[in-house]
């Protein structure tokens, strides 16, 4: 039998809104804490002053499961419905309201930017001070040091008090640390959103390799392509509930299918969805050309898409819906106003959706398809999640790629760009 590194019993959170919850403070904020607390005094004395009672809502309820070691385990859900409360509970950064976790095993966690470290400290001096925390000698993290100040890419600042680091490199350091220090669980929080795509790229490396090592991982992530490649088990949490827990494969794709709601569907719009199997098979899909599923930023993009139609559709639309690596839809096209689209769709048909160059930035990208029949609001008659292919946008050729420089932004789509001259400099002039 394999041994437990983590059991949960009936887990939950209830929060109070309105009260001021306890937090690193500077000086100044504890000056005014005195000042204000005659008025604090009154205002308890005589409930009638108090403007804003607090409301309570429960972030977890009856929240139950087990991990063994070794295991990688992804949690995901939308904002909001308890991911990163579980997080705090298991780093026991907060204690549960109910219910009971057991952790057999030193824990490293990367949660919040802020959570971990002393402000006051230096990056070097939060890094021994984790290490001590997990009973780690100081000749051991000595050996590990070098390391963890490798993989961050922070060098020259290690020395500097982390109340100074942007937030990117506070989780540079951050990963590093929870990463290279002898903990036997790793949990990790959507905060690697916040560095670039590169090094996000090299912690899910790094995870990967933990994970093959025996380490046990939890990671909360809206990259559902990364839970995808390193997760071999999924607990979907919705309102604070564990909706589905089971394979990674299956949970995300009732995830996808739960939320893949068409941009003019509306709130409601999960009311007219009907996956019509029966009516519409989509055979296959593919990409054109591309070498080794890796594009230039150049290339035109073309989507193939081969539709057996059962039965005749009036006014039947497709739409190609592309997400970047953290699963936001950053693309929405139509075949509205097409010839295709002036026709019934019926028999057996090869789709194709072409799409001008520099639409993307680089990155890792998804593209998945729906069919609609055009209405009010419009219905969705087909939306498979398993029909989905992933491609790379590469940069190989521009002057930025010359100069090492990343794209800001998610589309890249060329704009005109004209001078009028309206005066020369003097000097120039005079030239």
């Amino acid at each position: 039998m394999t041994d437990l590194a983590i059991r949960l019993e009936n887990i939950s959170k209830k929060y109070r809104i309105g009260v001021r919850q306890s937090n690193y403070r500077t000086m100044r904020e504890t000056i005014m804490d005195k000042a204000m607390s005659p008025l604090r005094r009154i205002t308890k004395s005589d409930p009638s002053l108090l403007t804003s009672p607090y409301e309570e809502i429960w972030a977890l309820r009856n929240v139950s499961f087990d991990i063994a070691e070794g295991e990688v385990v992804g949690i995901i859900g939308k904002n909001g419905s308890g991911k990163s409360t579980l997080l705090k509970i298991l780093s026991q950064i907060t204690k549960p309201t109910l219910g009971y976790a057991d952790i057999y095993g030193r824990v490293g966690s990367l949660l919040e930017v802020g959570a971990g470290f002393h402000p006051e400290l230096t990056g070097r001096e939060n890094v021994y001070l984790n290490g001590t925390i997990l009973g780690m000698k100081r000749a051991e993290i000595d050996r590990r040091f070098d390391e963890i100040v490798a993989f961050s890419e922070i060098g020259k600042f290690i020395d500097t008090p982390v109340k100074f680091y942007s937030s990117g490199m506070y989780v540079r350091l951050a990963f590093a640390v929870a990463a290279h220090l002898e903990a036997e669980i790793m949990l990790v929080d959507e905060v690697l959103s916040v560095g670039d795509v590169h090094f996000q790229q090299k912690c899910l490396n790094k995870i990967g390799e933990l994970s093959s090592g025996g380490r046990t991982v939890l990671f909360v992530s809206h990259n559902l392509h990364a839970i995808e490649m390193l997760c071999e088990r999924v607990l979907w949490l919705v309102d604070g509930y564990i909706e589905a827990e089971g394979e990674t494969s299956n949970i995300i794709n009732r995830f996808k299918g739960n939320n893949q709601l068409s941009p003019q569907s509306g709130e409601n719009g999960r009311e007219n969805y009907v996956n019509a199997e029966e009516l519409i098979r989509l055979l296959s899909v593919s990409m054109d050309e591309p070498t080794n599923d890796i594009f230039s930023i150049s290339d035109n993009l073309v989507f193939r898409m081969e539709v057996d139609t059962q039965t005749p559709i009036e006014n039947a639309y497709v739409s190609v819906n592309i997400r970047n690596a953290q699963g936001d839809l950053v693309y929405w096209t139509t075949d509205v106003g097409s010839e295709r689209y002036k026709k019934p769709m019926t028999g057996r048909d090869i789709l194709l959706c072409k799409c001008p160059p520099r639409l993307l930035t680089p990155g890792t990208y998804t593209a998945d398809f729906s069919i609609m029949v055009l209405g009010n609001p419009p219905r969705v008659i087909f939306n498979n999640p398993d029909h989905r292919t992933v491609f790379e946008v590469a940069d190989l050729e521009s002057i930025f790629a010359d100069h090492n420089i990343r794209y800001p932004g998610a589309t890249a789509v060329p704009s005109q760009w004209s001078v009028e001259r309206l005066e020369l400099l003097p000097h120039v002039a005079k030239n």
